[in-house]
């Protein structure tokens, strides 16, 4: 059956059972579930034909955008590490296999259960149907340009690839491309994975984003520093404590320790918030 097999048909119903409606193929029974809604004898019905666990030919009625010529998103089910990972692209019962011959070396960058692939289907000589990873130059085509205007913007990105340079990412939301370069993840991601990332330049050759997956500094201190750095700016941006002001005196007015107060003020000091004198402390 490999001449209708992934693809959408429309066949004639022949006979009927308690659960399925049947249609004859050429050579092949095909069953329909009566769960996907009522129909009549000699109703010729049009769905996508697989196959189901059992490996009896199916068709659906439901809506399954992924064929052999059409790129789709499905979302990861399951993993296995010897053969690849398992995707949910709408078929009843039954879920698409992408191999491990297409993903990543590095199984740590192989993607988990609710990550998102890109894939069209891939038909073998066994009747088999896989998933078959988007290459870069298919998300090309699905997108279009960025603009030079969105500089710190927050966004929602899918990996689609990494190299040694970077990662690779789809913007769903906004239809565009982005990149962010090792130094800005603190890690390397999954294919598939959704990360929330920032805009943090453009890139006028390819009109694709550069991005960040790193907080801003202000997100990045932490509950003291957050609560001094309100203190400053409630002052008009000064204050008169340092690293050398009285333990009382900072424990009466911040509630912290003189060990919690300076490595607060470190924080601030690294990020390039704050400066310090013999004087006090300001806001830069």
């Amino acid at each position: 059956m490999n001449n209708i097999l992934g693809k959408k048909i429309s066949a004639q119903i022949l006979r009927e059972s308690d659960d399925f409606y049947f249609m004859q193929v050429d050579e092949d029974l095909i069953r329909l579930a009566k769960s996907e809604g009522e129909h009549e004898i000699d109703e010729v019905v049009t769905g996508f034909v697989y196959k189901d666990k059992e490996e009896r030919p199916c068709m659906t009625t439901n809506e399954i955008i992924v064929s052999e010529n059409r790129y789709g998103w499905g979302t990861v089910t399951d993993v296995r590490r010897d053969l690849g990972v398992f995707l949910d692209i709408g078929l009843p019962n039954k879920d698409i296999v992408v191999s491990l011959d297409d993903l990543p070396e590095d199984k740590n960058q192989w993607p988990k259960a609710g990550d998102q692939l890109y894939v069209r289907l891939k038909l073998d000589n066994k009747e088999r149907l896989w998933g078959q990873l988007a290459w870069m130059e298919d998300f090309w085509k699905l997108s279009g340009p960025a603009y030079d205007n969105m500089n710190n913007q927050n966004l929602r990105a899918i990996v689609y690839r990494n190299k040694e340079s970077g990662t690779f990412v789809y913007l769903p939301d906004n239809n565009m491309l982005g990149f962010i370069h090792p130094n800005e993840r603190y890690a390397v991601p999954r294919v598939g994975q959704e990360l929330q990332v920032r805009v943090i330049g453009f890139r006028r050759e390819d009109k694709s984003l550069n991005l960040s997956a790193k907080p801003r500094a202000h997100e990045m201190l932490d509950n003291d520093a957050q609560m001094i750095l309100a203190y400053l700016e409630s002052m008009g941006g000064k204050m008169t404590f340092n690293d050398k002001s009285d333990p009382e005196q900072i424990k009466n007015t911040f509630g912290i320790s003189k060990g919690q107060f300076k490595k607060a003020l470190g924080g601030l000091m690294k990020v390039g918030k704050i400066t310090q004198d013999t004087e006090g402390t300001k806001v830069i």
